[in-house]
This record gives C-alpha cells, structure tokens and sequence, in this order.
C-alpha cells in the first residue's frame, strides 16, 4: 500500500503550498508576474514556506486571490488538475494513483462512470469502491499493488477533475501528462528508460511476443513499448513505481496486466511463469541484492554471481522466465562485458548458447549518461540443441560517432553535430535491428569494419572472456582512410579561405561629439506588439526535432527530442532569434531555413520580430552586446541567468536597423567559417594521429 493511499480522514492536513514558478503556470504568465504582483499588490498572499529566495504560498489563498483579480479562468484544465496532483496533501504519487484509478473506470467503464458521478462526493466515494475493485481486479488480476485503495470523499474533486480531463484528452493521454509533469518535476528520483531506447529493445525481442516481463519495471516503459502483447508482468521493488506502472500499462491498451510490488531477486512474484520475452533495466552495481540467503537458489544455472555482479543475476534471473526460444534483451553497464569476478559466468553463457549478441551503445543512450552502455540479447537454449558457433558483436557507438563527426564537419551552423542521447540512439536502430535480424535467422552477418562482427565463440573463451565489441572489433580506417583524410583537408583549405575573406574591416571609431542613441527594451518591444516572446519547453505533441541550448551555443542543427505533452509545440521560422538565458555566454542566434520548424528547448527565449517593425540580425547583434547581457543577468547560488525582458535596443528607423543588422550578419558568417575551420581542423588533426598510428597513413 503505498503512504498516506487510504487516509483520507486524517485530522492532521498540511495545507497545499505552490512556489511562485507554480503560481506562474497556474495563471498562465512569466515568472516575472508574480513577481510584479508580490510588489505593485499589498493584497497578494503573503508567503507561509519556503526560503526567502524561494518562497512558497498556500494555494487556497493563491487561488482565491488569482480568481479575484480575473486571472485564474485562463488556465487549462490539465493545468488545474496538476496543480491539484502536485499539492495533494498525501503526496502527488497518491495523488497520481487516485486519478489513474478513476482514469481506468473512465476508459473501462465510462457508462458507470457518468451515472456514478451524478451524486455528492459521499456518496460518490460509497458506490465507487465496489466498481472500482471489479475494474481493478479484472484488469490487474488478484493480489496487484493497488488493492489497498480507498478513495474517500476528500478525494473525488480530484477524481471528478482527472475524468473531465479525460474527456478533453482521452484517459491515456491524460494519465500520460499527468505523470509525465510528475516525473519532470522529480528528475533525480527515478532511473528513466528513454522512449526510443525501449522501441529498440522490443523490437529485438523479436514479433509475435504475447507475454513478457519487465522484473526492474520503473514507470513501465519498457513494457508499454511491445506491440501486441496480451500479458505483461511487471515488478518493481518500489511499491510506488509498481502501482503507476500498472496503471499507465492497464491504460495503454487492453491487454492483461499483472503486477506486483516486491524485489524481483529474493521474492519473485512470477516464478512459476515462463513467458516469451523479458525486457529489463536492471539496477547496476548493486552489492546488497540477496548474495547471502540466494547462495542455493536454482536460477543461478550458469554459475553463483559474485557479490559485485549483480547484473550477473539479473540475467539469469530473466533467463529463468523465458520459454525454450525466448528472447531477453537487458540494458547492462559495459564493465559487466569484461569484469574478471564474473568470467566464467560469462564463459557458461557462451557455451551453451545462452548469450546471443552484445551491442555497445552510443554514449548517453539512458542513465548513467555519461557511459556507452550495452544491450546483451540472450535467449533461452533448448536442451540438447547445438548453440551457435559465434557471438554478434555490435560496436553502435563507433558508428554513431563516426557519422555524428563526418555530419558536424560538413554542416557547420546549420548541421546535424551534436547530437543527444535519443538522437543518438534512433540513427543506429536500424542498423542494429537488421544486423540481430540477419544474425537470428542465419547465424552470421555480414562484417562491417569496426561496426559489426561475428566473433566465433572459441576466441571468447580465453582467460579475460570480455566481451566488449570494441576489442574485437577490427577499427574502421582513420577517418574514412587517406582519401577521406584528403577530402576533409580540402575543405579545411577552403574554409580557412572564406574565413580570411570574411574577415572584418578595421573598425571605425564613432565621432567623439556623436549623441547617445535613445533606448528601450526587449519587454517593452514585446508590449507594443514589435515581437512576440516564447519560453523553451521541448515538449509538445508530434514528432519535431528540439533545438538545445547547446545547439545554440555550438551554432549546430538541432539534436534533441521532443518530450510528449498535448500541448501543440512553437516551432521556429526564419527570422526568429534564440537566446539561452542560462550560463552568461553573450549569445543570439538567427534561425534560417536550416533551423526552422524545430521545438526550442528549455533555458531557450525565442523572440520573433515584426519583420515591419524590426529587423532580426539588427535585433541578435544588439542582444549579443556583453555590456547589454551584464545589465540584464542575474547571478544565483551556481547559474547566471538572463532576464531578456531587460535587454535593451537603440529606437532607429527599419532603414538605419537594416545597416547594423548587415554588419551583424556579416560578422555572424565570419564566425560560422571560424567554427567550421576548427572543427574540420580537429578531425584532421585526429585522423593524422590514427592513421599513423594504425598504419593506414605513412610519414611520408
């Protein structure tokens, strides 16, 4: 049962508190309203938490206040009830799993709902408990982690809110946002599994899976993310994670959803069942996962893991679960490929045909970001059946940084550098899939330099086993090989050719009687109407790319993803002008076509100008001015933030804007050719070491 989930009738409530960022959201406006509320209006709700930097007010009072002043009607609706969710007094997880409930009987049973909803609150929570445990109990199955659920009266607002949000979004959807800004808001609680990381590791699990389990289940994504499926098991040690899991799984579609909340390791709910696939983010490097009192337990058929390699047994435990033929795909950190404490396990999975492929995967493919995880592919051996004689190896990151180099090279400002972890992640899914494809049907593959190999399982079995796809793999020529080398010199040449020719002219000083330009700022642009001001998010519905603020800094394309909300995303147009507004760099960048219909991303201010009024090369060159951001910066405990508002412009005529803006654009040119020459020069410069050092390129 999950904290505070039945006690509605506490008599000790602490009273829901919103920061002033939330106040924000919930009226709609910048946070720099209610900042200006808290001084131009003595009646504003006065603080009751927080710090002095970072107050918090009660959200009764707030709401009446904002309801008085006429400011409280604009919000959305899926604002309203997050706002709920999150100043729930038992916890926006409760909270959470109150509303899925109701967001299931909504879906399951929606004629029963409208009929129910009818009545008080009272009675409302008297006649909900009855139906609600038929939908849980036919959904969930006996014994799920939500049978402690009560909802009581206190609660049906929430519920009556959750439901009409459903009837805006539909029930999935809205259970989706609702968890999605939870999870948002508590970055550092949980170990997220990236959505196009879980779409690759169902796809290797292979078509036609009916039933699978996920025993590390999280928030469920994983398992949501298989096709088709009829049954999905899921555990999850955190009672809470197993409850939200199994209501976004019992949301997503119909199929049967068992969960249980319990450490998968030392007590398996499942283990009697056998199912087709097991998909798995294990927790890594975990010393205290059951080494004691497990010593004797009959999952460990490949060998006792040590107590350091608790990854070791949670591959065996997914082994356990398969059917004879079935698939396991498992995230693993990549020391588990070659640590020496767990070689002979490793040597036992390749003998008996158990381990089937490891793929190396780009850095920042899922938390830890910083490391290049591995994706291990086993699946279950039938007795007495031959293993094959090789192992797929794929080094994915090579590949992917190898293009992401080539890319960066060629595009300059408007190019494809940088890409992010999903990114990343989505340009080498292909590859990988049709590479396990072929493997899986023919035990071989067809060897791509550096990239993809089958290595014959007797060369495995020596003292180490590692299993690392980069040391066995033979390395791809040194930057594409002498003639690549060549062609990349050539560029490098012409770039530093056009850099010299863009060079600036010396400057001309301004004459010393000439009269100080007469200025206004960026909020007072905005109010009159010559620019429109939008704050980053990188969230929305669809499929567009995300321009970051480090695409920004790097003058490169855009490299993220975009996080699903229902929200409808802004997208860039040419002329626009992003700033980031956290780091203190002096940057502003023009979108031209290149750039265009991408998502700004958070820490982005996207500022699009009246081309009748202003001129955007005029308006980036002013913003770019270090005396102009020092004025408009303020300075917290460990970040500098830009307040845009407060960027200032000289009033000139569209003519006068236009000869600045000329000279602006000129020098913007001149530094894209410097940036291009420096990265082109770097990637010669390492091609040279490589190719010298592995012998594809002489002294000579």
């Amino acid at each position: 049962m999950l904290p505070g989930m039945s006690d509605e009738n506490a008599r000790h409530v602490t009273e829901a508190e919103v920061t002033a960022a939330e106040v924000a959201r919930l009226a709609g406006v910048g946070r720099a309203a209610v900042s200006n509320w808290r001084r131009r209006h003595a009646d504003f709700p006065k603080p009751v938490g927080g710090t002095e930097t970072s107050p918090s007010f009660a959200l009764a009072e707030v709401e009446r206040w904002l309801r008085a002043q006429g400011k409280l009607a604009e919000v959305p609706l899926r604002e309203r009830v997050w706002q709920q969710i999150a100043a729930h007094p038992g916890g926006p997880v409760t909270a959470l799993v109150k509303a899925g409930c109701a967001l299931l009987v909504v879906r399951d049973r929606p004629t029963d709902w409208l009929e129910l909803t009818a009545v008080s609150d009272e009675r409302l929570a008297a006649l909900l408990r009855p139906v609600l445990d038929q939908v849980l109990g036919a959904r969930l199955g006996p014994g799920h982690p939500l049978e402690a659920i009560r909802p009581g009266p206190t609660a049906m607002p929430l519920l009556r809110a959750a439901a009409e949000l459903a009837a805006e979004l539909g029930a999935r959807k809205a259970f989706e946002f609702l968890l999605g800004r939870h999870l948002d808001a508590n970055p550092r609680q949980y170990t997220l599994t990236p959505d196009v990381l879980a779409r690759l590791m169902a796809a290797l699990a292979g078509p036609g899976v009916r039933t699978v389990l996920d025993p590390a289940c999280g928030t469920g994504t994983l398992l949501r993310a298989v096709p088709g499926a009829t049954v999905l098991h899921a555990q999850d040690s955190s009672p809470e994670l197993a409850a939200l899991s199994a209501l976004r799984l019992a949301l997503n579609d119909s199929a049967q959803v068992r969960a249980a909340a319990a450490d998968s390791l030392r007590a398996d709910a499942f283990a009697q069942d056998t199912v087709d696939a097991v998909l798995c983010h294990p927790p890594f490097n975990e010393r205290n996962w059951g080494h004691e009192e497990l010593a004797y337990d009959p999952r460990w058929e490949y060998g006792f893991p040590a107590r350091t390699e608790s990854e070791l047994a949670w591959v065996q435990h997914a082994l356990a679960h398969l059917r004879e033929g079935g698939t396991a795909v498992l995230l693993m950190p990549p020391a588990v490929a070659s640590r020496r404490s767990g070689r002979r396990i490793r040597a036992d999975l390749l003998r008996r045909g158990a381990l089937r492929a490891v793929v190396a995967l780009p850095a920042g493919a899922a938390p830890p970001y910083g490391i290049p995880l591995h994706l291990w592919i086993l699946r279950r051996p039938a007795p007495h059946a031959v293993p094959p004689q090789g192992l797929l190896l794929i080094d994915s990151a090579a590949g992917s940084a190898s293009a992401a180099g080539s890319a960066s090279g060629a595009s300059g400002a408007s190019g494809a550098g940088g890409a992010g972890a999903a990114a990343g992640v989505a340009s080498v899914a292909g590859e990988v899939e049709a590479a396990w494809a072929a493997y899986d049907r023919t035990g071989s593959v067809a060897e791509v330099q550096g990239v993809s190999r089958v290595v014959p399982v007797i060369e495995l079995l020596d003292d180490d086993v590692d299993l690392t796809p980069a040391r066995h793999l033979p390395p791809p020529a040194a930057g594409g090989g002498p003639a690549e080398l060549s062609s990349v010199r050539e560029r490098l040449d012409e770039t530093l050719g056009r850099a010299a020719r863009l060079t600036p002219p010396p400057p001309v000083p301004a004459p010393a009687a000439a009269a100080p330009l007469s200025l206004t700022t960026i909020g007072e642009l905005a109010r009159a109407g010559a620019l429109v001001l939008h704050t980053g998010t990188g969230s929305g519905a669809g499929a567009a790319p995300v321009l970051t603020a480090q695409d920004v800094y790097a003058g490169t394309g855009p490299s993220g993803t975009l996080a699903a909300t229902p929200d409808a995303p802004v997208l860039t147009a040419p002329g626009d002008v992003l700033v980031p507004v956290v780091g203190g760099a002096t940057v502003a960048r023009v979108v031209d076509e290149g750039t265009a219909d991408a998502v700004p991303g958070r820490g982005l201010q996207l500022l699009r100008p009246d081309p009748a009024a202003l001129d955007p090369w005029f308006l980036a060159g002013f913003l770019r001015g270090t005396a102009n951001n020092r004025r408009a910066s303020s300075h917290a405990s460990t970040a500098t933030r830009l307040d845009v508002r407060r960027l200032q412009l000289p009033r000139l005529p569209l003519a006068e804007q236009r000869r600045y803006g000329a000279r602006f654009r000129a020098l913007a040119e001149f530094e894209d050719a410097l940036r291009l020459a420096g990265r082109l020069g770097e990637q010669l410069v390492q091609g040279l070491y490589d190719g010298l050092s592995d012998g594809t390129v002489t002294p000579d």
